[in-house]
């Protein structure tokens, strides 16, 4: 049962996201505890299942493409949830659980509870986002890293990329831009409020192809998932142009 408060958010374009953020008490699926999602047991269980759908032995790439479905039906409602209701929701690792799918891949994630309005107006991009960032991206981060030994910035990007998509996408249906103000400092912003450095910064750049054309959307890391059986490089993948040893290119750039 989707969340109540955030039906306002889901018409359109993003309706399919509206089951994606279910609550403790209304769901009875069976659910992976979000801080197990870093030991090594489940994640070994949650790979496993996943390689049924999709074969490979390259633990980084399945890793890498499965926290791609996880961290876009993740980032999208929350951020947007954010950013138009003005609502922190409660995504904390170890308060939320995770539900997988049939098909091996995220399918929703169970909150304790719907979140709330912020009672003051948030201070800058961080503080905004401190709830999704710091207790929940970061930890889920670093805890892959350490299992897997996929890089941290692989990861970061694979986030960091959906989320500058949807701050263009939110843009693109008019919204107000002081309303996706924060949104756009988020990857814009080269340092944190304490100084340190912003992963989720520049995730993509922007190259001109000449008059005529729109600009070629390039994602600054490659998410690897060309090391799994059957899968070719992203259409903005950034070794589109120098394609590894083994890659294929996608269908749509292959040319007669």
């Amino acid at each position: 049962m989707s969340i109540p408060a955030l039906s306002p958010l889901f018409i359109g374009d993003f309706e399919h996201y509206r089951d994606i953020l279910v609550l403790q008490g209304d769901d009875d699926r069976d659910g992976i505890p979000g801080a197990d999602l870093i030991r090594a047991d489940s994640l070994a269980m949650v790979l496993d299942r996943y390689r049924r759908f999709q074969p490979g032995d390259d633990r980084r790439a399945l890793l890498s493409q499965w926290s791609r479905f996880y961290f876009l039906r993740l980032i999208v409602p929350v951020v947007a949830a954010n950013l138009v209701l003005g609502r922190e929701l409660p995504v904390a690792l170890d308060g939320m659980e995770l539900i997988v799918g049939s098909d091996g891949l995220p399918e929703a994630f169970r909150l304790p509870y719907d979140g709330a309005p912020f009672t003051t107006e948030p201070d800058g991009p961080f503080d905004r986002f401190r709830e999704l960032v710091d207790h929940h991206l970061e930890p889920l981060i670093n805890g892959w890293h350490g299992e897997v030994k996929l890089s941290r910035k692989v990861l970061w990007n694979n986030a960091a990329n959906y989320l500058e998509w949807l701050i263009g996408a939110m843009a693109g249906m008019a919204l107000p831009e002081a309303m996706l103000a924060d949104g756009r400092r988020l990857v814009d912003q080269a340092q944190r409020t304490d100084g340190s450095r912003n992963p989720l910064v520049n995730p993509v750049r922007y190259i001109d192809r000449g008059e005529g054309q729109p600009p070629l959307r390039q994602r600054r890391q490659c998410c690897i998932r060309y090391r799994l059986p059957g899968l070719t490089l992203c259409e903005n993948c950034p070794h589109i142009d120098r394609p590894p040893k083994g890659a294929r290119l996608p269908d749509s750039l292959l040319t007669e």
